[in-house]
């Protein structure tokens, strides 16, 4: 068991790690004041980079390295921001591995490439205004009409919504109950019968839009289909990666918190001296290390036990409800040793601990995770309906 990164894959963290840092800071600043995503430009420039295709194939325009490298990269954009790391996010971890995995042949050349040249993102569009955690509760349809299918319903907290290209639509295909009849499809912006609703108005996030995405019989090429009824458990098995790259945006966070808490604390002088020479402070700098620390190993541990596959659901949990609940106490670890200067908006801590809170909540809220991890405790699922 070696725990060390290849000189490969610390080449490639350093200089995810330079772009990240001497190019985005400003636009990280201008998508928190402004409460708009990088332009198409950055995205073009994050392509070229190849940041937007590490793990995917080279016969699509991607890098063709693992999991590992993809969440390698996307921590050193989250320590920025996570509105910069949204879109890799989107393309390493998100529905792009999807339809990687699953998509037919001619999706997957007529989508992956554009998603590896920064032309197109791809959205998730999965909770509805009334499922959320309860995904098998789908009301949102989708029926195949000869060579096309026809898509009617409404989404509710998407994010990208209203500006991302294409949306990975979970819905349900057919009549069987439950996730028996839940498939999914891709349906790209332009569509007719396709609308957004209201940008939302969030806590954190600001830089990447979320709004309510509304279908008015939809209509796709049939090839469009990702998964067909009955293929709930695929989907939830793409989504398992999606929740390791959900805890990397949290300790991407985290990292950037600690980091900033410890520059303070070397500078910040109080009674004489740096206030890192006080025992109270070092003690809360110790209790953000030892986190973060552990959250990166439980992430990188899900992604290796994976190799080039997709992350056991019990691993990706576990990551994902550590990393989610050690993110909101590191970030309010940071602002209390910053003090005024961690409240204020112009530093950066107070926006951290706003971004933190939404990763608990997004992709499978963090009891959801626990319950996850108790089945997988005791070898069944439990049914919340019952």
């Amino acid at each position: 068991m070696d725990f060390s990164l290849t000189p490969e894959q610390r080449a490639l963290q350093a200089t995810a790690r330079r772009f990240a840092r001497e190019q985005m800071a400003a636009v990280a600043r201008a998508c928190e004041d402004e409460d708009e995503p990088p332009s198409h430009a950055w995205r073009k420039r994050y392509a070229e980079m190849g940041f937007l295709g590490v793990n995917l194939p080279v016969e699509y325009g991607g890098l063709g390295l693992g999991n590992l490298e993809a969440v390698l990269v996307l921590e050193e954009f989250a320590q920025v921001s996570v509105a910069v790391a949204f879109p890799i996010f989107e393309a390493l971890v998100g529905p792009v591995k999807a339809i990687e995995r699953f998509g037919g042949e001619d999706l997957k050349r007529r989508v992956l490439p554009r998603v590896t040249a920064g032309e197109m993102q791809v959205a998730i569009a999965m909770s509805e205004p009334h499922a959320g955690s309860g995904l098998t509760d789908l009301a949102t349809r989708a029926r195949i009409d000869g060579e096309r299918i026809v898509l009617d319903g409404q989404k509710r907290w998407t994010s990208g919504g209203g500006h991302a290209e294409g949306y990975l639509v979970y819905c349900r295909m057919s009549d069987a109950p439950g996730a028996k009849g839940i498939g999914a499809v891709l349906v790209e912006k332009g569509a007719k019968g396709l609308s957004f609703g209201k940008r939302e108005a969030l806590m954190g996030f600001r830089g990447i839009p979320t709004a309510d995405i509304h279908f008015d019989a939809v209509s796709v090429p049939r090839e469009n289909q990702v998964v067909p009824a009955g293929g709930f458990g695929k989907l939830m098995e793409a989504f398992d990666l999606e929740r390791c790259g959900n805890a990397t945006m949290s300790l991407g966070i985290a990292q950037g918190a600690l980091e900033s808490a410890l520059a303070y604390a070397l500078e910040r002088k109080q009674f004489g001296k740096p206030i890192a020479e006080f025992q109270a402070i070092q003690m809360k700098l110790a209790e953000m290390k030892m986190k973060v620390e552990a959250a990166r190993l439980l992430v990188h541990r899900a992604v290796v036990n994976a190799a080039s596959g997709l992350p056991s659901v019990l691993d990706s949990s576990v990551a994902k409800c550590f990393a989610n609940e050690m993110v909101r106490e590191v970030a309010g670890l940071a602002i209390q040793i910053m003090g005024g200067y961690g409240y204020a908006k112009a530093y950066g801590a107070e926006q951290r601990l706003r971004d933190a809170w939404a990763w608990g909540i997004a992709g499978g809220t963090i009891d959801i995770q626990k319950i996850n991890i108790a089945s997988a405790l005791v070898g069944r699922r439990f049914d919340q309906r019952k």
